[in-house]
């Protein structure tokens, strides 16, 4: 995955009546011009990515092909059912969005459940250096709770 830039920032955005999100421009800036179509993800609990598909479907088809691999060749026959549990997963994670005029974003029926929201409530837009995640509040502060105290050793690790 190639990032031309870092995509970094967190802001409270309010669902409207029709479930559209604004994304700031500054995300979808660095967002476009890695490509124009867009992924909407299922990652965590409480939280959506948004990816550029260029960057995102390398990796996940890539996966997906070398399964069907093995799966073609029987070399899955003994775990069939781990691959029907994937296949769920894979039919429901991810799906193809645009974002419209304004920058908004909507939030298509079977994301909204897994964020667990309704109209006029609010979502934490995180820029998430690679991708931006959309979380709904009680998840992202619970997520950053957990993480915060081990920041300094992260970015450590990552740095050198």
């Amino acid at each position: 995955m190639s990032a031309t830039k870092l995509i970094l920032g967190e802001y409270v955005r309010t669902l409207d009546q029709r479930f559209r999100l604004g994304i700031p421009s500054e995300f979808l800036d660095i967002l476009n011009a890695q490509g124009h179509q867009l992924i909407l993800a299922k990652e965590q609990t409480g939280c959506l990515s948004l990816w550029p598909e260029n960057v995102w479907r390398p990796h996940i088809d890539s996966a997906v092909n070398l399964i069907h691999s093995k799966l073609h060749a029987g070399k899955l026959s003994q775990r069939i059912q781990e691959v029907q549990e994937l296949g769920r997963l894979l039919s429901t994670r991810h799906k193809v969005v645009s974002v419209a005029e304004r920058g908004r974003l909507v939030i298509p029926e079977g994301f909204r459940g897994f964020l667990s929201v309704e109209p006029k409530t609010d979502l934490i837009v995180v820029g998430a250096a690679v991708c931006v995640e959309l979380w709904e509040p009680t998840a992202w502060n619970m997520f950053v709770s957990e993480k915060m105290p081990v920041f300094q050793k992260k970015i450590d690790a990552l740095s050198t």
